[in-house]
């Protein structure tokens, strides 16, 4: 049996090259990939940097699919299935618009795929796909191993993705993960963890990104990794919520164990906005502040995120909120609207309040990338869109770079001295790259076909 893997792009700019902050390795292919038996012939394709070979010999194509990705899956997979191969579709977004999804496959998985993928594979080895496959519970993460040989000739970021655990306990409003793995978190044994990322180690990778979508989830089991990683020395980033700047053993294990930097969502400085995305933990403790100081203590280097667009922000919310990170002389930072993605707490209350611009707005063809899909309570969406435009650009000059690089944390040595230079400079290259972003192919001349 011949099966294909494909990571769509979020669509194209014709005559650009694609972002190249977003090409690092695609997790999801490689956690695929190893879950099939070792019977299958797998080839992987990702459309961020190569053409797809439509033609190619083929029996399944599985596409892992994510909401800003969705149009584009839609294309790839409506140029299979005129061929007459079946494809079938999984991801974040099959399991926030699994009815949606269902139009564009011949099998939707909603669910990880760990408990559900074998069967899948059984039934298109026998022509018996069946429409839903739905896991009747979350899966245990005991002996999983990605297989990375799918990505071998394909120039990605020089950092090694690896996954601890997955999921968050945290009900942020605007989060899609809280929905999606309803506030639990399941997490891989820490020997599991350390033999990967021993065998990564033996393939010349000596930095790593937790992907997990909050580290912190369960702090007794995260001590332990950490424990186990202070012998590997390696250095390592990941993201994380404020909660664990107060915890003295999780500070003191992390800088051991190699932890260069966090990304921890401060979202607002706004004490109501928080409160508005469930987010008032942010503020305990002494707040912003006294974590700030807590992470500095020990030389944890900060990628900050702050989203606008809640109710209670104006035209004035985002230089104060740059002057914030700059004076806190952070190591990079994000400086976002808010996106209502579907299935979110979020999604439903602008729906219900008559507040979103568009149906759909990952498939409307008259929306791009960073437009605001939503109307905003005390700007116009042109306004927030251009805030957030400005922030980026303020945040990322020239005088803010120095600035920032001069601080000793974020120069402890020269391997982050220098890396502070190349991925400030390289954000600062595509401040303005993603507005207006084609979702999907607009040169692509086909059909979407329905099932």
């Amino acid at each position: 049996m011949r099966l294909t893997l494909i990571h769509p792009a979020i669509g194209r700019k014709p005559g650009q090259k694609y972002i190249g902050t977003w090409q690092m390795e695609p997790l999801p292919a490689a956690t695929l990939a190893g879950l099939t038996p070792p019977d299958v012939d797998v080839k992987f394709y990702d459309d961020r940097m190569e053409a797809i070979p439509f033609d190619e010999p083929t029996d399944l194509v599985a596409i892992s699919v994510e909401t800003y990705t969705a149009k584009r899956a839609y294309q790839i997979a409506s140029e299979y299935r005129k061929r007459k191969i079946p494809v079938v579709m999984g991801g974040f977004h099959a399991m926030l618009c699994p009815e949606e999804v269902a139009d564009y496959a011949e099998a939707v998985v909603v669910g990880e795929a760990e408990a559900i993928w074998p069967q899948v594979i059984d039934d298109a080895r026998h022509g018996t796909l069946q429409k839903i496959y739905r896991a009747a519970e979350r899966p245990h993460l005991g002996g999983l191993r990605p297989d990375r040989s799918i990505f071998r000739g394909k120039k990605y970021l020089p950092i090694g993705l690896v996954e601890a655990g997955r999921g968050c306990h945290f009900k942020c409003d605007f989060c899609a993960i809280q929905t999606v793995f309803e506030r639990t978190q399941t997490r891989r044994p820490v020997d599991d963890i350390i033999a990967e990322l021993t065998r990564l180690r033996g393939e010349n990778k000596r930095f790593f990104f937790f992907v997990d979508d909050n580290i912190t989830s369960n702090m007794r089991q995260a001590k332990e990794l950490y424990e186990a990683l202070i012998p590997l020395k390696i250095r390592w980033v990941s993201q994380a919520s404020i909660n664990a700047a107060h915890d003295e053993e999780f500070l003191d294990l992390i800088a051991r164990s190699g932890c260069e930097g966090l990304l921890i969502g401060f979202e607002s400085l706004n004490p109501d906005n928080l409160k508005a995305m469930d987010k008032d933990f942010n503020t305990m403790k002494g707040g912003f502040e006294v974590a700030l100081a807590n992470l500095r203590r020990y030389g944890i280097k900060l990628y900050l995120t702050f989203v606008f667009g809640y109710d209670e922000d104006t035209p004035e919310s985002f230089m104060q909120t740059v002057e914030f990170a700059k004076d806190h002389r952070i190591y990079i930072g994000a400086f976002n609207h808010l996106t209502p993605f579907p299935g979110t707490p979020l999604y439903d209350r602008l729906a219900n309040e008559g507040r979103l611009l568009y149906d759909s707005w990952w498939l409307d063809d008259a929306y791009r990338y960073n437009m605001i899909p939503f109307q905003p309570k005390r700007m116009s969406p042109e306004e927030l869109q251009r805030g957030c435009l400005e922030a980026r650009k303020a945040f990322y000059s020239v005088p803010s770079i120095v600035q920032r690089s001069m601080d000793r944390v974020n120069r402890p040595d020269f391997f982050m001295f220098w890396n502070f230079y190349l991925i400030n400079w390289m954000i600062r290259g595509e401040v303005a790259a993603r507005d207006f972003y084609p979702l999907g192919d607009p040169l692509w001349q086909g059909e979407l076909l329905k099932a």
